[in-house]
């Protein structure tokens, strides 16, 4: 096995002393801008790669951010959603030199000590802070460490929010939604909450009562999917007991839909036949299942880039504004049809 190359090797080649070849390579002040393009030239020669640890010591930083997520493990291994967001922050960090620290806890607690534990014994230089809750008290914590962090969709209802957002406005996205049901005929939309101590989850609540009653209709009954397939299956048996079911149900993530339409289509209901269905999020999997979901499409791997370019930009000592990148968007698929009631509605619109 070949000998690792080292900044001493470095330094004999370009003829410098070992704190110039340092200097040099670390782009600080107290080099010629010769002797600095010497020593890259010599470094380049080598094929020199810095080690991590030697750049942490130099720098004074860990070049690794973390991501804390505070579910169950299973989570991670079911949702696609969260893959695509990891994607989107490795592409980012991977030009820039920096690695990401994947943490997972299952209470407030666990997360909170996983926090200190990062920032006591300097792991991470900023972590990123996805999922947020009402009141979260992560954010408490966070600024009492003083450790840099970028928030994901955080609620746009919190003054002095003290760390920068990357935000993908869902609102209108279900807004959208139900206008699509209403021109469908559908006049009983029925919904599939997340749990609704996440923000994200009392915010498509919220935006799917508010649409409903802008359309001059009673908002439907209201289950929960928990964000989960087996909480998509275990609302279809709640949603099938109902004595006025729904004709059209709108979930909060596409994995709970998924579970939900399976269970319908087990107990005999027909999707879109019976009952018309509508994810958000946008994962591929809406696409492999039958009939394919009609959703709305949010761009993890984007919000994940952007966070992950947010975040090394203010470790590094940028400021850094908030982020707002392009909305959700409906993607209109096969889950979705005119109402039982109105389909006569496809003769007259034709």
């Amino acid at each position: 096995m070949p000998r690792r190359v080292t900044i001493v090797d470095v330094a004999a080649r370009a003829g410098v002393a070992l704190s110039s070849a340092s200097t040099a390579l670390n782009g600080r002040p107290g080099v010629s801008e010769a002797t600095r393009a010497r020593v890259r030239a010599a470094a380049d020669e080598l094929g020199y790669v810095p080690s991590l640890r030697g750049r942490s010591l130099s720098a004074g930083r860990a070049y690794a951010v973390a991501l804390v997520v505070q579910r169950e493990s299973d989570v991670l291994e079911s949702d696609p959603f969260f893959g695509a967001f990891i994607s989107g922050i490795e592409s980012v960090l991977a030009g820039r030199g920096y690695a990401l620290v994947l943490q997972m806890g299952i209470t407030a607690r666990d997360v909170a000590r996983r926090y200190r534990d990062l920032s006591s014994y300097r792991r991470v230089d900023g972590v990123f802070l996805n999922e947020l809750q009402v009141d979260d008290p992560r954010i408490a914590l966070l600024t009492k460490l003083e450790m840099p962090a970028v928030a994901i969709n955080a609620d746009r209802g919190i003054e002095g929010f003290p760390f920068p957002v990357v935000r993908q406005d869902g609102v209108a996205a279900v807004q959208e939604i139900v206008r699509h049901l209403v021109d469908l005929g559908h006049r009983r939309i029925g919904h599939l909450s997340g749990p609704q101590h996440f923000v994200h989850g009392r915010e498509r609540l919220v935006a799917w009562r508010q649409a409903v009653l802008d359309a001059g209709l009673e908002p439907g009954p209201v289950l929960d999917g928990d964000f989960t397939y087996a909480g998509g299956v275990s609302a279809a048996r709640e949603m099938i007991a109902l004595p006025d079911r729904p004709t059209a149900v709108f979930c909060a993530n596409d994995l709970s839909a998924v579970g939900f339409m399976r269970r319908l289509q087990d107990e005999g209901v027909q999707v879109p036949g019976d009952v018309s269905v509508v994810g958000f999020d946008g994962i591929e999997l809406g696409t492999y299942v039958r009939p394919t979901l009609t959703t709305a499409a949010a761009s993890p791997r984007l919000i994940g880039a952007h966070a992950a370019t947010a975040l090394l930009d203010l470790i590094e000592g940028a400021v850094v504004p908030d982020i707002e990148i392009e909305p959700v968007r409906l993607v209109v698929r096969a889950s979705t049809a005119y109402a039982p009631q109105s389909r006569d509605l496809r003769h007259t619109s034709a």
